[in-house]
């Protein structure tokens, strides 16, 4: 056979080897770009959900009675909020429909309190086969030793202790009430933070590992093909979440590609975060503009909200303008 006659053979097995690998590399290149956009999302909505926990109207709800880090947490205001955020990034901000099917990929939210953590999941009806999202009651960080001595936690050194020994409550900082009692926890400050530490992320991981179980149930219902699981959060993470009112949530199970999203977010309810980046259309000229949620005269048009940014060079990158929030601005 002749070179050439051998150079058209190469051609015609290589060809198609280097389309579908082109083809491969977009189809990688376009699942990086949903993860990355899909992350973004998660991230500002669960910042923007901590941020509403410490939105309250009244005084003595606020930061700073008896604890640094006790507050009320506003657990309906922050769900309010992430779900807005989530909707209007997922583009489901007008379709009720698509909002249930977003809910259907958040398998938990977990609010944690100073003294308890919330825990936001599907109700399951069995006689009914239905279904109905709401907040759990709340859960104490709870310990109990082997002595029967039992300790409700906080995220600070308040504790309330049952002492078995002599049959009564007590209540205080540890360091201060361990004379008080025979609970050997309470001796040890060292040994005290890593069991609180350990107790609390054990306590919520156990419930979200049920509510994930039943989740997967209501998820089949749904159509979603993806069996959610509870991934594993590394001790660092914990670490830095346990230091304040926080949320945590879960986003899993959206098709990207050939295989699933899997994400989750933490978000400090004490974190001075500025006011979020609107992104807006204007629908009669359709040019997006971008502003803070604090601009006041964005409330005198009537904007289609499209997405949420974390920042303005972010709205910038997608083509929205800045919108003059000067009172002065013509």
């Amino acid at each position: 056979m002749k070179i050439t006659d051998w150079a058209v053979i190469f051609v015609i097995i290589i060809a198609p080897v280097v389309w579908l690998g082109g083809l491969r590399a977009e189809n990688l290149r376009e699942v990086n770009r949903l993860e990355t956009r899909y992350t973004s999302a998660l991230r500002t909505a669960v910042q923007d959900a901590a941020a509403s926990l410490n939105r309250n109207e009244l005084q003595q709800f606020e930061s700073g009675y008896g604890s640094s880090k006790w507050m009320r947490a506003d657990k309906e205001q922050a769900l309010a909020a992430l779900l807005r955020s989530l909707s209007l990034n997922f583009g489901v901000a007008d379709d009720l429909t698509g909002q249930q099917i977003l809910l259907g990929y958040i398998p938990a939210i977990v609010v944690m309190d100073y003294d308890g953590y919330f825990l936001y999941t599907a109700d399951l009806d069995l006689s009914s086969d239905t279904w109905t999202y709401r907040w759990q009651d709340k859960k104490p960080y709870t310990y109990l030793d082997a002595s029967g001595n039992s300790i409700a936690f906080t995220l600070d050194r308040q504790v309330t202790a049952y002492d078995a020994a002599t049959n009564r409550w007590v209540s205080g900082l540890q360091n201060e009430i361990k004379s008080e009692v025979s609970i050997p926890l309470l001796q040890n400050e060292a040994l005290f933070d890593a069991v609180r530490r350990a107790t609390i992320v054990r306590r919520i991981e156990e419930d979200l590992a049920q509510a994930i179980r039943l989740h997967n149930q209501i998820a089949a219902k749904l159509g979603v093909d993806y069996t959610f699981t509870l991934p594993v959060i590394p001790q660092e993470e914990w670490n830095n979440t346990l230091d304040d009112v926080g949320m945590l949530v879960f986003l899993q199970g959206i098709p990207v590609g050939d295989h699933y999203y899997n994400n989750y977010a933490f978000g400090g309810g004490r974190l001075d975060l500025a006011p979020a980046v609107i992104g807006a259309v204007d629908p009669n000229t359709g040019i997006k503009y971008y502003f803070r949620e604090s601009c006041d005269r964005a409330n005198a048009y009537s904007y289609r909200e499209e997405e949420i940014f974390p920042n303005e060079r972010a709205a910038a990158e997608k083509g929205y303008f800045p919108l003059d929030c000067r009172e002065s601005a013509p």
